[in-house]
């Protein structure tokens, strides 16, 4: 069981978001993630694009789906932001890896990249202040 009040009781920069803007932005970005992520496996699945072009997207949702049982199930800053890194880079790596086949799922993830690179810097400067 995830015990999200312990975010409430981490030491924070000033600049971090309150706790509650978190949920509508991942919404909204999971609806980004869901459709170009799922074009992705699509185009794999009726052999348009490779297994080394899906690889980054499928290890990208592993991270973020285990980002929250480190973070608030284990209480551990250390490891979430190790997986918030890896975040990012696979993202990076999908952007790039896709670019070439479906153009748009690069563009359309610049949003998720924008906050995940937010989202790693406020993690990284948490767990030092913690």
């Amino acid at each position: 069981m995830q015990n999200y009040s312990y975010y409430s009781e981490l030491v924070k920069p000033a600049w971090a978001p309150p706790a509650g803007v978190f949920g509508p932005v991942w919404a909204a970005l999971y609806i980004i993630i869901a459709i170009s992520f799922g074009y992705a496996a699509m185009l794999y699945f009726k052999k348009r694009i490779p297994f080394s072009v899906l690889l980054p997207f499928l290890l990208n949702l592993g991270f973020n789906l285990a980002f929250t049982p480190l973070q608030f199930g284990l209480r551990n800053d250390l490891l979430a932001s190790a997986d918030v890194l890896l975040v990012l880079a696979t993202l990076a790596w999908a952007m790039y890896a896709i670019r070439s086949y479906a153009r748009w799922i690069a563009y359309a993830n610049i949003p998720y990249f924008l906050w995940v690179a937010f989202a790693t810097v406020l993690q990284l400067t948490i767990t030092a202040m913690n």
